[in-house]
């Protein structure tokens, strides 16, 4: 086996409390906000099943494929992810992320995804249903530098979405 398929322990771990879950959501926000593929895709086991609108994939290659394409695509992606239940090992949340494409045509994109974790705190499902809507620019709500949402930041239910 070498290190790429080796199952490191991800912080925290199931079961989830309120506290643990909250930090599950916010790590898994942060990460996406990297736009770096590797490193998200390090986030779910090396079998993870998704299910990302229409698209199915298996595995940690597949996912990272699939985030490299995303990103190519998406540009200036800002997520904000926002905890909706939790119960064992299952965890529901409710996005939006804002983006541009080649052509400076700018959408928020609005969904739920509901997420199962391994043991070691490792995604193994991720099942998410995203509609896009577009937007003007001067619609925008997320402005803050490429990279993590500042702690200061409102989040989805202060912003009215």
């Amino acid at each position: 086996m070498n290190v790429q398929e080796t199952q490191a322990t991800r912080p925290p771990v199931p079961p989830f409390t309120l506290v643990t879950a909250t930090q599950k959501v916010r790590a898994a926000e942060d990460g996406w906000n990297s736009r770096n593929p590797g490193k998200v895709a390090q986030a779910y086991s090396i079998d993870s099943k998704w299910r990302n609108r229409s698209e199915f994939l298996a595995g940690r290659d597949e996912i990272q494929s699939f985030l490299e394409r995303k990103w190519d695509r998406e540009n200036e992606y800002r997520l904000i992810k926002e905890l909706w239940a939790f119960v064992g090992t299952r965890i529901a949340v409710r996005f939006a992320y804002e983006w541009c494409d080649d052509g400076e045509n700018w959408f928020r994109s609005y969904g739920n995804e509901n997420w199962e974790f391994a043991n070691d705190g490792l995604m193994k499902r991720r099942i998410a249903s995203i509609n896009d809507l577009a937007i003007e620019e001067a619609e925008r709500k997320f402005h803050w530098p490429l990279g993590p949402r500042p702690a200061d930041h409102s989040g989805l239910s202060e912003l009215g979405l």
